[in-house]
């Protein structure tokens, strides 16, 4: 199929975008790379009656470190991130994006755009939870800052109001011992089930650390009940199971709660694995 018809705007700055979106009304979309929305809108699955075109906004395209911990700008295309400096606290951010698509994919789709996409598999917004991500947006009444466990609202549905965009994802935490790991059918396609993981050490021991999923929920999400057996000294398997025995599963499609909850219970314990020696930990 082919898209519905629609009107194109190619916008020259933040401001002309911000007050492109107010003027045109919910009708109207941000495009950036367009691997996510330009597929639903030939599916018909979406029929935005105006795109508004931020793709070339290279002032979005960077990512910086300061004092207030990691800034990338939302045009950064996922590539950017494996190819640039994240430095070792982050590297769990460079490291994801193999998981992100085909290399094709991974050169056109942004960050900002995953984020606003809100698929509750996708890696940006698994990163987003597991570090308590910030999510920066602007329209033409300012910019305000959301939390990601507030950005999230259900399947493909943020925070975001029509006449807003995100201009940047800041990363507050460093993160040196975490990992992501996911399983799918085949390399590049969408992930069945997700998971990462970010360890607390005191010299060589696990005191602690955050766990979240995707693909178990409408968003991704934390398992308090897999963190709590990091922090009781629990090994790496008992956190695995603690996480998929909490959850509440149902049958989707082919795959069964059962099939699903076995891909957290592997994922975290390899994911937890992965994080220990993310910086020459040795097991």
């Amino acid at each position: 199929m082919k898209p519905a018809q629609f009107d194109y705007h190619r916008a020259r700055d933040v401001s002309g975008a911000v007050r492109l979106l107010a003027e045109l009304g919910e009708d109207a979309k941000i495009i950036a790379g367009g691997q996510s929305l330009v597929a639903m809108m030939n599916f018909r699955l979406a029929r935005p009656g105006h795109l508004v075109d931020v793709g070339g906004l290279n002032t979005l395209r960077y990512i910086r470190r300061d004092s207030d911990g990691l800034h990338i700008g939302a045009t950064t295309t996922h590539h950017d991130v494996e190819s640039g400096d994240v430095g070792a606290e982050f590297a769990v951010l460079r490291d994801a994006m193999r998981w992100v698509g085909h290399y094709p994919i991974r050169t056109r789709g942004t960050v900002g755009g995953s984020i606003a996409h809100a698929d509750a598999t996708a890696e940006w917004c698994l990163l987003a939870i597991l570090l308590d991500a910030r999510i920066v947006v602007e329209s033409v009444r300012g910019r305000r800052t959301v939390d990601a466990d507030s950005f999230f609202f259900g399947y493909y549905s943020t925070d975001l109001a029509f006449d807003e965009m995100i201009v940047e994802i800041v990363f507050p935490n460093p993160a040196p011992h975490a990992a992501v790991t996911e399983y799918a059918e085949r390399q590049g396609d969408f992930a069945i089930v997700g998971a990462a993981v970010s360890l607390d050490l005191d010299g060589l021991a696990v005191v602690g650390g955050r766990v979240a999923l995707a693909g178990v929920g409408a968003t991704p999400m934390r398992s308090p009940a897999g963190e709590a057996a990091l922090a009781a000294g629990g090994t790496f398997a008992d956190c695995a199971d603690a996480a998929a025995e909490a959850l509440e599963l149902e049958d989707e499609g082919m795959f069964t709660a059962e099939y699903r909850r076995t891909l957290v219970r592997t994922l975290v314990a390899e994911a937890c694995s992965d994080a220990l020696v993310s910086q020459g930990v040795p097991t």
